[in-house]
Order: C-alpha cells, then sequence, then structure tokens
C-alpha cells in the first residue's frame, strides 16, 4: 500500500465498547475496525463506567486497526472522538477522574432531574432556553445528584467533562466539546449557542470548570500530546478534532445536516433506541431532546433506554435464539427492565400481559420486539412536527425512515420496525457510521471539508430500500392502550401526551 495515502481515524466510544475505525480520507473507505470492550458497573439505577478504561480501550483500539489496515503510522492524519452522550466525568486538579463516571442511562438522578424541572421558570423555561427538559439522563441532573450524594467529590473537583471531552483532552491536552454533544448537557442553550449562566448558577457549577466550546466537531483543537502520541503508536502531528457526540456522529455518517439531507428521520437500535433528524427548525418539545448538531443545524432526537440489550434479555429468559421471534399476538411486553426515559418513568420496570396457558415463548419474545420498537416510533410524528413537517402529508409519511444501529441488522427487528410503522425502510449498507461520522470530522479538521459533505461525497448513508407494508394498527393501538392503562399504578408515573 503506498505510504502516500492519507488516512484519518474516527473513535466510536460507546456505552459497551471503543471502536476505531480507519478511514481513506479521500474516498472514506473503511480500511480496518479495531475493538476493545468496556466495563459497565451498578445495580437498582446506577450506571457508572471508569474513564481511564475508555482511554486504554481507545489506544488498544486504535493500534489494532493501524495495525489491521496496514498503513504505516505517519499516514495517519487526523482523529477525532464520538462519545456516548450525558455521562459526568469529573476530574481532579491532576486532570484524572475522581470516581467512575456516571452514564447516561443511569437513573438515580430521576429526583434532582425532577426537582430541576420545576424551578427556572418551569418546563417551558428549559425548553426556550436548552431545547430540553431535565430528565434523569441529563448531565445537569447528574451533577445535582453528586452534589447531593457524594458532596466531598463535587467539591474536589476541577474539571467536569463529557466522555467524549475527556477523550479529546487526553488526546490533545485541550479541554474542549462541541455544540451537539454540549447541548445534552441541559446547562448549554441551544438559542445562544453557548453555556447559560443562570443554568450554572443553579446548579452550582462554576463556569471554569467546564471546556470551551468550538464551533463545530470539525474544528481543528490541536495535534496530539507526547503522551497521547506514544499510548496510541502514532506521531505527534496528527491532527485532533474537537469530536461530537454518538448519535451526532451517526447524522454526519449518514450525510444529514446542512450540506447533506435535511428532515429525513432516523431510527438507531442500539442499547438505547433512539429517532432523530437533522434540521434547520430549532425544535422545542417536551417529548423530544432539542440537541444541536454537530455542523450549525439541530438534531431533535426521542431517546428510550431500553431497545437491543432489553429484547435480547427477553430472548435470554425464554430460552430462545434472538431471531427466534413470532408476532405477539394478545401479548403485550412494555420492557422497560432499566426504568425508561420516554416516556419519561425512570422508576418503571418491564410489564409483560396476555399470558395464556398456550402461549407460544416465541411471541413473547416477539411482543417484546413490539415494545421496545412502539416505544421509539412513538416519537416519529413528533419528531417530524419539531422540523416543521406535516407527519400525515403523503411526500413526508413516505419519506425513507433510515434504519441504523445493531438492530438493523437483525431481521426480527427490521420487520418489526417496518411492520409498526408502514414506511418504507433504508437500511445503509455501513455498520460503523458513527464512527465515519468521526472519520469524517477528523477529515474536516485536517483539510478544513464541511464533514457532511464528505460523508455525502463519501456515500456512506447509502443501502438497501426496503417497500412499505401495511402498518400493522391493531398491534399499535394494544400496546398503546395497555401503557395508558398500566401508569402510573404499574409503571411508576404518567405517560407525557
Amino acid at each position: 500500500m503506498p505510504t502516500s495515502r492519507s488516512v484519518v481515524i474516527g473513535v466510536d466510544s460507546s456505552t459497551q465498547s471503543t471502536k476505531a475505525a480507519v478511514v481513506d480520507a479521500d474516498t472514506g473507505e473503511l480500511l480496518a475496525l479495531g475493538r476493545a470492550p468496556h466495563t459497565v458497573t451498578g445495580t437498582a439505577g446506577a450506571r457508572e463506567s471508569d474513564p481511564e478504561e475508555w482511554w486504554t480501550a481507545l489506544a488498544t483500539a486504535v493500534r489494532t486497526a493501524v495495525r489491521d489496515a496496514g498503513v504505516p503510522a505517519d499516514a495517519v492524519t487526523g482523529i477525532a472522538v464520538a462519545g456516548q452522550q450525558h455521562g459526568l466525568v469529573t476530574l481532579g486538579a491532576d486532570g484524572r477522574p475522581l470516581r467512575p463516571a456516571l452514564l447516561w442511562n443511569d437513573t438515580r438522578s430521576a429526583p434532582q432531574a425532577a426537582a430541576l424541572a420545576a424551578r427556572l421558570g418551569g418546563p417551558d423555561a428549559w425548553q426556550a432556553r436548552t431545547g430540553s427538559m431535565p430528565v434523569a439522563s441529563m448531565t445537569a441532573a447528574k451533577w445535582q445528584w453528586l452534589r447531593a450524594h457524594e458532596p466531598h467529590v463535587a467539591a474536589a473537583v476541577a474539571g467536569v467533562r463529557l466522555p467524549h471531552d475527556h477523550l479529546t483532552e487526553r488526546l490533545s491536552g485541550v479541554a474542549v466539546t462541541d455544540p451537539g454533544d454540549a447541548s445534552g448537557t441541559c446547562w448549554y442553550g441551544t438559542a445562544e449557542g453557548a453555556y447559560d449562566p443562570e443554568i450554572l448558577d443553579l446548579i452550582g457549577l462554576d463556569p471554569a470548570l467546564l471546556p470551551t466550546v468550538a464551533p463545530g466537531g470539525a474544528t481543528r483543537v490541536g495535534t496530539l500530546t507526547p503522551a497521547a502520541a506514544e499510548a496510541l503508536g502514532l506521531p505527534r502531528t496528527v491532527v485532533v478534532a474537537a469530536g461530537t457526540g454518538d448519535n451526532m456522529a451517526a447524522a454526519v455518517g449518514l450525510g444529514l445536516g446542512g450540506a447533506g439531507l435535511l428532515d429525513h428521520p432516523v431510527v438507531s437500535l442500539g442499547t438505547s433506541g433512539t429517532v432523530f433528524a437533522a434540521t434547520r427548525a430549532r425544535p422545542a418539545d417536551p417529548g423530544l431532546a432539542g440537541f444541536a448538531a454537530t455542523d450549525g443545524t439541530y438534531l431533535p432526537l426521542g431517546c428510550t433506554l431500553n431497545c437491543t440489550l432489553a429484547v435480547d434479555r427477553f430472548a435470554t429468559l425464554l430460552g430462545l435464539d434472538r431471531e427466534d421471534a413470532a408476532p405477539g399476538g394478545d401479548v403485550v411486553v412494555l420492557p422497560y427492565l432499566d426504568g425508561e426515559r420516554t416516556p419519561d418513568l425512570p422508576h418503571a420496570a418491564g410489564l409483560v400481559t396476555g399470558l395464556r396457558h398456550g402461549t407460544d415463548p416465541r411471541s413473547v419474545l416477539g411482543a417484546a420486539y413490539e415494545g421496545a420498537a412502539f416505544t421509539v416510533l412513538r416519537a416519529l410524528d413528533r419528531l417530524l412536527v419539531a422540523c416543521g413537517l406535516d407527519p400525515s402529508d403523503p411526500a413526508v409519511r413516505d419519506r425513507p425512515l433510515r434504519l441504523i444501529g445493531g438492530g438493523a441488522r437483525g431481521r426480527a427487528w427490521t420487520e418489526t420496525v417496518r411492520r409498526l410503522s408502514g414506511r418504507p425502510l433504508m437500511v445503509p449498507a455501513a455498520d460503523e457510521l458513527v464512527a465515519l461520522g468521526a472519520a469524517a470530522l477528523a477529515a474536516g479538521a485536517v483539510t478544513g471539508a464541511d464533514p457532511v459533505a464528505l460523508t455525502t461525497a463519501w456515500d456512506t448513508g447509502s443501502g438497501e430500500l426496503l417497500p412499505p407494508v401495511a402498518r400493522d394498527e391493531e398491534t399499535w393501538s394494544r400496546i398503546e392502550g395497555v401503557l395508558s392503562a398500566a401508569t402510573p399504578t404499574l409503571l411508576g408515573g404518567p405517560v407525557p401526551s
């Protein structure tokens, strides 16, 4: 392979693992992918990980990917990190974590979120300023939990970071974030494009503890520090981009943004289930997170806590392969094994109803798929409205729903989403859209090019188009009825309208 080939590295630091993609900067070809696992600990709503393990995993994944790509280290010109959103990383004076990070799916901060939501003028004020409501996943609620339960740690904090911020700082030595990931904190004002001083004062967070907000995820923030270069086996000249959150990077990987597709909905099926789109309309819907995208547009997003892992757990409990599912029929499963974020039911547990002596276990598994898919798709119409679209308009209804994430590779997931949505599906051929989006940010930092324009040229978002099937209204109505009847008595809270 010629040494003149220029490559970039996109890092996807997710809940369960780190993936590092070595990508040809000119063509977008994925040359190799390195992986390393993370450990998640905690019970009874707690979900934590050691950020030092993220760093070790990043170095391992990068070294593996560069080796497997067969390119010399000096061919690497740039690197960017896309990380799991919302996590609270607290650093001491030495720049190292004071405790394990509180992850996005840690629901212990639900009381703090509820208390915050009632302040600042109430829900409408939060929506107007940050685009989102304080819920347990948001970083502001986690900071409040830390102050209430571990005040000695909060008092010792010298830096507050999101997961991707922390890794970018380890790479470059620069404390920096981007508008996309910052917009998931509930202390960043999407209306003003800056940290909100009144909210920071409300939650007792000194702005000096926070990273600088770069203009976008493709902003060049520096090059590798000597320690990072040694850990990764790369030259110090490698450019480091500001990076972003994983959902924002997935949007870039799909070619969604100002230089590409706008108002095209996406469903991502992973540890969490999300529905999102890039749009120029600033969203303000209490049922959605009104995120900023990383390229200057917006990324309204609905997120559920229980998706592929919850359904896989049902498969394990039933002793079935994850693909050995049948339609649920009379069985309804609300698979809220970790509480739920959309709808906002942080204390909920899973619920199964409609069982009979003759119930086929495969139908129970199928009902788990249906319940998880329903929860994600329920936010779709609200997403379209947030983009300024009419969901009943045939031109909008017939726009393909892009299906990504690990679940998009499973037949049962694909057919369930197809049946419950009644929409055509586009399943991109590329597997690692978050890492590819991060690679485009790295390439943008090196060349100054728009990252969405790059992925559009790379054609990373193309794939198979599946025609629509008739929407299963009966199953949809059955699940909706059970959800309404089960709250608040069985699920621990009201279902938002």
